[in-house]
């Protein structure tokens, strides 16, 4: 069965982008982009939901990824570009069924409102976040309230010259 990791970059009290959505304080550098390489590797779908693709659209990320499915998660846009796949029916369902599909493994990228549902069905199976050294003090969530516990098994900790810190858990997924 294929694996999603949730993942992305986060500010160390954990916030995804400052309230505007925007993400200017992303500190970039050679060694988040050779993990970003290795991992790009190793997926062939892309999961958001509609404010993670509408931040990504800004940056002119609109058609996809190449050589990845990407699929967009709303029911209020009304349409997406080619290249990209809009889901309008329960996330739990439709991605309980790409986990079953033949493939590599999937990204659940950015927000935290589309993971709560995943994490709580239990569908996620690893977190892997690039933390950047600052305290936005305010901003979108990284994760959301959940009805349960989430355990973790620490699988990386590699800290960057630039200050920031890439972790990666396995989600524990007990019965």
């Amino acid at each position: 069965m294929r694996r999603i990791t949730f993942g992305g970059a986060n500010s160390l009290d954990n916030y995804l982008a400052r309230p505007d959505h925007s993400v200017d304080w992303l500190m970039w550098g050679d060694e988040a982009a050779a993990v970003m390489a290795d991992f790009w590797t190793t997926i062939d779908t892309v999961l958001m939901g509609r404010k993670t693709y509408e931040v990504a659209a800004r940056s002119g990320q609109t058609s996809g990824y190449p050589g990845v499915k990407s699929y967009v998660f709303s029911h209020t846009l009304k349409q997406v570009p080619d290249g990209v796949t809009l889901v309008r029916t329960d996330a739990v369902g439709f991605v309980r069924g790409l986990k079953k599909e033949e493939g590599k493994d999937i990204c659940l990228m950015g927000g935290g409102e589309l993971a709560q549902p995943l994490f709580e069905a239990g569908l996620i199976d690893e977190i892997g976040f690039n933390i950047h050294p600052m305290l936005l003090g305010s901003g979108i969530p990284l994760f959301h309230p959940m009805n349960r516990q989430i355990n973790l098994e620490l699988k990386e900790c590699r800290a960057f010259t630039n200050g920031c810190v890439y972790v990666t858990y396995r989600v524990k997924n007990e019965a």
